[in-house]
């Protein structure tokens, strides 16, 4: 009698596969392996941050005969629109540009592209006058700048 006691008792033993079955241990394992991994994904997807561009140079200010000629992106170039060439952003994204010298910033839309010559120059950007007169260059005819990618969403 003693032997079929302790033969029960050590089947059902919560310390023994045999009380749970060892296929359901593999189940409830796998599943947790699972649930594991698609936390594991899912925080890792939460980490990446998204980084804006930037970059430092010169700006200089478009020639007031360019009033009225096509841009890269077929506009019309106007000097009253806070718009602006550069090689080093995407068409249409949208940049802050800051003046080095005396910290005053604007934030135009980058429609036009400048000539090589330009870029070996060190030029970063060519804006509008509306925008070189807020960033106050207009009477030096340069400046240096930090130019920024301004994100989607971001209200700095």
């Amino acid at each position: 009698m003693k032997r079929k006691i302790n033969h029960v008792l050590h089947v059902y033993s919560p310390h023994c596969a045999g009380f749970f079955g060892v296929r359901l241990l593999r189940r409830v394992g796998v599943i947790i392996a699972c649930l594991l991994l698609h936390i594991a994904v899912f925080c890792q997807q939460g980490t990446t941050i998204q980084r804006a561009k930037v970059v430092y140079g010169v700006a200089s200010f478009y020639s007031k005969h360019l009033e009225g000629s096509k841009t890269a992106t077929g506009e019309i170039f106007h000097h009253d629109q806070m718009v602006a060439a550069s090689n080093s952003f995407e068409l249409n994204s949208w940049v802050r540009i800051t003046n080095m010298r005396n910290n005053k910033s604007v934030i135009v839309r980058i429609n036009d592209r400048m000539s090589k010559g330009m870029q070996a120059l060190g030029r970063v950007a060519d804006v509008t006058i509306s925008a070189a007169q807020q960033l106050g260059f207009i009477n030096r005819g340069l400046a240096r700048v930090k130019v920024e990618q301004v994100l989607p969403g971001t209200t700095k």
